[in-house]
């Protein structure tokens, strides 16, 4: 049975994960192109963290940064690789898009990356909805980066 919370960054398992994908984004992408966000960034108030566990097993993560009262941001979102595969990615996206309504915003977008490794990614996002589109918010156009956009 998947949970989801509302996480503090404060677990040692949380720290880990997003660790390791922090490594693995700088590792696919130049640094100047890695828009992941470390514990400190994660920790502002206009982004809400949470965490999916099976029990004490902690599952993935994912986070919605709010632009504006209109538009919201996934980030952060993560499966440990070892775990990848169980439908934690989707049931913690999932949970995001229905947050990101409940909060009145007409659109939620993300940014993630054009490197092969990401196409699962970009299969997952599309499938619940999102469309590709141009970059939002502060980014601007770049190579190794994928805009996509879902208006709720």
């Amino acid at each position: 049975m998947m949970t989801i919370v509302i996480d503090d960054l404060t677990c040692p398992d949380i720290h880990e994960l997003l660790h390791e994908h922090l490594r693995h984004m700088y590792e696919l992408s130049p640094p100047e192109c890695v828009y992941a966000l470390d514990l400190e960034k994660l920790r502002k108030p206009e982004i809400t963290f949470w965490t999916i566990w099976d029990g004490s097993l902690l599952l993935g993560c994912g986070a919605i940064k709010e632009l504006n009262k209109h538009h919201g941001e996934v980030k952060s979102m993560r499966t440990p690789a070892a775990l990848r595969g169980k439908g934690a990615g989707r049931t913690i996206l999932n949970h995001l898009i229905d947050v990101a309504r409940s909060r009145s915003y007409q659109q939620l977008s993300l940014e993630t990356g054009t490197h092969t490794a990401f196409r699962p990614a970009h299969r997952l996002y599309e499938s619940v909805g999102f469309n590709y589109c141009g970059p939002f918010g502060d980014y601007v156009e770049d190579p190794h980066s994928v805009f996509m956009t879902m208006h709720l």
